[in-house]
């Protein structure tokens, strides 16, 4: 299990740098593919909470509004089993309640001061300009691009891009791409980030069809019945779909390295604040290690 605390967060970011150099090669040449609270100032910190007119009126509302994913085990789940949200992104923001409400994550959780809304990776920039929610988690990758339109907290976590085959489809190698159809999740990053793994590997010439899914079961059940020749998305997300019929294309390929960070609105200065406060002291503090383990998490 890797950690992420501030220190493990750069070895496993140098580590990711070190894989890429060693296994971009291997499979293109056609290798075989084989609730801690901070001790800081409680004055300081109350005024924090009650001077930003966004994170007042989530006082007064009574609940955090947050956008998870609901179909990505270990993050955010609609869990039928358990009849309740699950993941490392839904304490994450009974967490964040927690600070906002003065109480811990399990008595925001227990006094329901969470409202989730379920949101994919098209719907989540817009909800939060709407206002209909005041943090998006939902394994939302920082870019340049865009926290021109949103804050985003420090990453609590790195993952890298992945390619689910079937292994009934014979694909080993990256020409094994060559006239296939990859399936993509709607405003998602990963045609970017695969197109130039593929520039970056001289297959740039390579015939491939991209198309976009809504969700991520669309996409499962797509591959499943050879609608599509390759699942791809962050590696976190594919290991919530692998079973004995599938398998990742080139894993040994380190490549679109992903840092999900929570984002909140641009016009949020201190909501933004305190949602990074919380991601920085879980890292310090081991809270973030723990929850990691205890959704079954690793980074990539």
């Amino acid at each position: 299990m890797s950690t992420l605390s501030r220190r493990s967060f750069l070895t496993a970011s140098l580590g990711s740098a070190a894989l890429l150099s060693l296994g971009l090669a291997g499979c293109a040449d056609d290798a075989d593919d084989s609730g801690s609270t901070s001790t800081a100032s409680a004055g300081s910190e109350e005024n924090s909470v009650t001077s930003d007119p966004g994170v007042q009126s989530i006082v007064d509302r009574g609940s955090l509004k947050c956008g998870i994913k609901t179909d990505v085990p270990g993050f955010g789940y609609d869990d039928p089993s358990a009849g309740t949200y699950t993941g490392l992104e839904v304490d994450l923001c009974y967490a964040i309640a927690g600070k906002i409400f003065d109480m811990t994550a399990d008595e925001a959780k227990s006094g329901k001061k969470v409202d989730f809304t379920g949101v994919t990776a098209k719907t989540r920039g817009p909800m939060l300009d709407s206002g209909e929610l005041d943090v998006v988690a939902a394994t939302y990758t920082i870019t340049d691009e865009r926290k021109e339109s949103w804050n985003f907290s420090d990453p609590y976590y790195t993952d890298s891009i992945g390619m689910l085959v079937l292994k009934s489809s014979g694909m080993k190698t990256l020409d094994d791409l060559d006239g296939k159809i990859i399936g993509i999740a709607q405003g998602a990053t990963t045609k970017d980030t695969l197109t130039q793994m593929l520039k970056d590997q001289g297959k740039e010439n390579l015939n491939v069809t991209f198309q976009e899914f809504p969700d991520y079961p669309t996409l499962s059940a797509a591959l499943s019945s050879n609608t599509i020749d390759v699942f791809s998305v962050d590696r976190s997300i594919l290991r919530g779909y692998m079973d004995d019929t599938n398998e990742l294309l080139c894993p040994d390929i380190i490549f679109g390295t992903q840092e999900y960070g929570i984002a909140t609105n641009k016009n949020a200065t201190e909501l933004t604040k305190l949602v990074n406060d919380l991601v920085d002291e879980y890292k310090d503090n081991g809270e973030l290690d723990k929850l990691l383990e205890a959704n079954g998490l690793q980074s990539a």
